[in-house]
């Protein structure tokens, strides 16, 4: 089985591609298949999100492209930027991972969602297409608040603020 250590420069040439949906892509250990049907399994540091375009390198010296694989989702659209971001603001508001496009957000495919979003006069569509949500204020990290130790997002906010 490959094994996938680290990342590769972004200007080295891949061979191989891995082709991932976004929650797979916020996993740092992960056994899965190349493109090629080759197993191969994940190591990465923790904490970080793959996005489509990034490189990796295998343990025996091949780049490998992740390419973000299509998936459900629903896209509102609307030429009324701040339509936009009402959206943004109430998908947000409920930890939703959002894509924003020029003209769009893309969201997994959720039918309450997808009301709630129409019910602020946007029309929604059920797409399949590649998922590159915002990686939020925090950082690129594909947990909800809480780091690798077990810490809670806001406790090293208020350790970072503390006054000496």
């Amino acid at each position: 089985m490959l094994l996938i250590e680290q990342r590769a420069a972004d200007d080295a040439v891949a061979t191989e591609q891995l082709l991932l949906p976004f929650e797979s892509r916020c996993k740092s250990r992960l056994r899965t298949r190349l493109a090629s049907g080759e197993e191969c399994g994940l190591f990465l540091e923790r904490g970080g999100v793959l996005r489509g375009g990034d490189k990796l390198a295998g343990n025996d010296g091949r780049v490998i492209a992740v390419v973000a694989a299509p998936e459900s989702l629903m896209e509102a659209a609307s030429n009324d930027p701040l339509q936009l971001a009402r959206a943004a603001y109430h998908l947000g508001n409920r930890h939703v991972a959002v894509q924003i496009l020029a003209g769009s957000l893309r969201f997994a495919r959720d039918h309450v969602l997808g009301e709630m979003v129409r019910g602020l006069d946007l029309p929604v569509a059920e797409i399949e297409a590649p998922f590159e949500p915002e990686a939020g204020a925090y950082g690129a990290h594909g947990g909800h608040g809480h780091s690798a130790d077990g810490e809670g997002r806001g406790a090293r906010i208020h350790d970072h603020f503390q006054r000496p």
